[in-house]
């Protein structure tokens, strides 16, 4: 535990509150807006706090690339995932079904990027992957949103990256 008494302790509080706020990002910001009539999410409320969660931890952890003067606010403003839930017969839990038909995962959404507190970029964005089921998928069988998550990194790729080095 630090201590800091007197006069020189204070200046040193202060300095260190200052060095660490000189340092400090926003990174990516994610806010949901009214997430209660996104198209589809899951049903059960503890199932849809975690998708929700997982989406704001996969815009952060994409957001560790942006460097340290830049900012990315990101408005969601729907969420269809890949496939239907269907109920399962066994409990509350529902079964999420892909058919690789018209069930492709999309998300709509608005994002500010910033640098040094200016905006240089932002946009609407309308996200989407009709081909989701015929290639490739980078995540574990086993991982969720595998579908939602590869969508939101090709967006990335394609939009916020290239905005994102060319800014300064």
């Amino acid at each position: 535990m630090l201590h800091f008494q007197g006069k020189q302790g204070k200046l040193a509080l202060l300095g260190a509150c200052l060095l660490t706020a000189g340092s400090a990002r926003a990174g990516v910001t994610v806010n949901y807006v009214h997430p209660e009539e996104f198209s589809d999410l899951p049903r059960a409320p503890y199932q849809r706090e975690i998708a929700l969660d997982d989406f704001v931890n996969h815009f952060k952890r994409l957001g560790e690339g942006l460097r340290a003067d830049q900012d990315l606010s990101i408005e969601v403003l729907d969420i269809d995932l890949a496939g239907r839930e269907e109920p399962n017969g066994i409990g509350n839990d529902e079964l999420r079904i892909m058919n690789g038909g018209a069930d492709w995962p999309r998300m709509r959404l608005h994002y500010t990027l910033s640098e040094h507190g200016k905006v240089v970029a932002s946009g609407d964005a309308q996200l989407s992957d009709k081909g989701y089921a015929n290639h490739i998928n980078g995540y574990p069988n086993d991982a969720r949103w595998p579908y939602e998550m590869q969508m939101i990194d090709t967006w990335w790729r394609k939009t916020i990256a290239p905005l994102a080095s060319a800014a300064r």
